[in-house]
């Protein structure tokens, strides 16, 4: 039987493919069968299912007429001139449920390219390959939160007193847009580390599925490398959030690349142009620090071709999960030895408590 032109697969084996697909015959053994390698197979099976053509419709139609439908026709465009966005694939491929073999066959049907899904798939792959090593992990759409500490602080004098307090900057970063949120806080300690969580939850819009800390000791109690512990209103956090808390392991940075990248660019990008001016509160430094990172988020990122800001509302945003109805309130976990009169003392503050063997108690502690 001789080939179609081009070196194309017979149609007749084509035809017996599909029977053979249709049968329930997995694709090694199709191959075996009609003594092709098992990728043709692969290729010709997907595009006569993308096309719902059935074995009975093929046996209907004409070889020229098959080849069309399949797009396996003389190509009108060589391969080598064919250019393909794979920056924009990489960045299709971070919202959920879409995988290569759809933005292929997408391809295919809009007449963009003519490769089979194997070539496809090599070329992706090559362009991978030459990307920043950065770039290979690849996150999903609202999937994670990287959160951190910058080095570097940012004093402010208090108009009142003189007094001058070196504020700590909050960074945080999605995993698959790059966006990032910044603030300022008095101290690295539980409140503020909590209140930074809830804006930066409220500046989304939404909750992403994972926040990744690093190993804090406000967030984590044990960073241990396989069971860290997690801090207990840090945790009540994450349950009413809807969150999971996945510290980065002690010394392994690349764990939280993405925010020390991050916090890099706030570092550059916003803290540096702000240190020769004197801020006299938080708000005015957190006023000043949001206009930079406005700036930072609408700059184009060349590896994407695209904004923070546009790769968010394209990929995070509509992946993330809706905020509580109701705000958290902070509450501390404080262990309180039991006085003789079965009563604990709290901030000045006197409670009976059950009797209890040890003499110590736990309670959780709220504000007001």
């Amino acid at each position: 039987m001789k080939k179609q032109q081009g070196g194309l697969l017979p149609m007749a084996k084509f035809r017996e493919m599909v029977r053979l697909h249709e049968l329930g015959h997995n694709q090694s053994a199709i191959a075996q069968s009609c003594g092709v390698a098992r990728s043709t197979v692969q290729d010709y099976i997907r595009r006569a299912v993308a096309k719902g053509l059935s074995y009975e419709q093929l046996s209907q139609m004409s070889d020229s007429q098959a080849l069309e439908l399949l797009g396996k026709g003389q190509r009108q465009v060589p391969i080598k001139t064919e250019t393909i966005n794979f920056a924009q694939v990489a960045v299709e491929l971070q919202r959920k449920g879409v995988t290569l073999a759809l933005l292929w066959q997408e391809g295919l049907d809009k007449g963009e390219w003519q490769l089979s899904y194997g070539g496809f798939c090599r070329r992706y792959n090559r362009w991978r390959a030459q990307q920043k090593l950065s770039m290979r992990q690849v996150y999903q759409g609202g999937e994670k939160l990287f959160v951190d500490y910058c080095g570097l602080t940012v004093p402010v004098t208090e108009a009142d007193t003189g007094e001058v307090v070196e504020a700590q900057i909050f960074v945080a970063c999605l995993g698959a847009s790059n966006y990032t949120y910044a603030e300022a806080t008095p101290t690295q300690a539980l409140p503020h580390w909590i209140g930074a969580h809830q804006r930066t939850f409220a500046c989304l819009g939404g909750v992403p599925r994972v926040v990744v800390p690093d190993n804090l000791k406000s967030g984590v109690t044990d960073p241990c490398r396989y069971e860290p512990g997690i801090n207990r209103t840090y945790q009540e956090l994450a349950s009413h959030y809807g969150v999971a808390i996945i510290p980065a392991r002690p010394k392994k940075p690349k764990d939280k690349a993405k925010v020390e990248k991050a916090v890099q660019e706030v570092e550059r990008q916003i803290l540096a142009p702000l240190r020769n001016q004197r801020f006299t509160s938080f708000a005015e430094l957190n006023q000043a620090i949001a206009l930079r990172l406005s700036a930072l988020n609408e700059r184009v990122m060349p590896s994407y071709g695209l904004s923070r800001q546009a790769l968010f509302e394209q990929v995070d945003k509509p992946a993330l999960r809706p905020l509580p109805m109701q705000e958290f309130v902070l509450g501390q976990w404080k262990r309180a030895k039991v006085n003789l009169d079965y009563h604990i003392e709290v901030e000045g503050h006197y409670y009976s408590v059950p009797s209890v063997q040890d003499k110590t108690c736990q309670l959780r502690h709220t504000e007001g």
